[in-house]
């Protein structure tokens, strides 16, 4: 569950309460829960000349903009991830400008990013934990695992490799 909205694109407490309500009634029928199958995945692409590379992605995909945004795409028949540009300054040496976002719920975290680096992946950091990690594939390729619906206190950190952000 997301929310798009005019002026609004993420988790809103309405979701989260929705989800409530759908679990309770699982729980009711005996349906059990696997919260491991829950994610969101976002496209984020860093960008020096974003109106220029914003126009090139909308027009290749066919999306559009997020209400009231010029960095969000959003597939009209919501069957895409979204896109979202992330202005630069200044270019990224020797580093991607196009990864993925992976958002799962706040007790997943810690088993998404074990799995990726079990995979022959490596965490670039956890300066962002609880919010966010980023982690990378063997040639540096690198996605950011951010978390939703975590309430509760911070986790223990996984020691970061290097202090590199999304």
């Amino acid at each position: 569950m997301i929310t798009i909205a005019s002026d609004y694109y993420g988790l809103t407490e309405r979701d989260i309460e929705l989800a409530r309500r759908i679990s309770a009634v699982a729980r009711e029928l005996g349906v059990a829960a696997d919260p491991s199958a829950v994610q969101t995945v976002q496209v984020a692409v860093d960008a020096l000349v974003g109106p220029d590379v914003v126009r090139f992605w909308r027009a290749l995909l066919g999306y559009r903009h997020r209400a009231d945004s010029f960095e969000d795409l959003i597939d009209p028949h919501r069957r895409g991830a979204p896109v979202f540009f992330q202005q630069m300054d200044e270019p990224r040496p020797q580093r991607n400008r196009l990864h993925l976002d992976v958002w799962v719920p706040y007790d997943q975290a810690e088993a998404r990013i074990a799995a990726a680096i079990a995979a022959g992946g490596r965490l670039v950091s956890d300066a962002y934990a609880p919010s966010h990690w980023v982690v990378a594939d063997a040639e540096g390729n690198e996605a950011c695992v951010g978390t939703c619906g975590w309430t509760g206190p911070e986790p223990a950190r996984v020691t970061a490799v290097d202090s590199q952000g999304c």
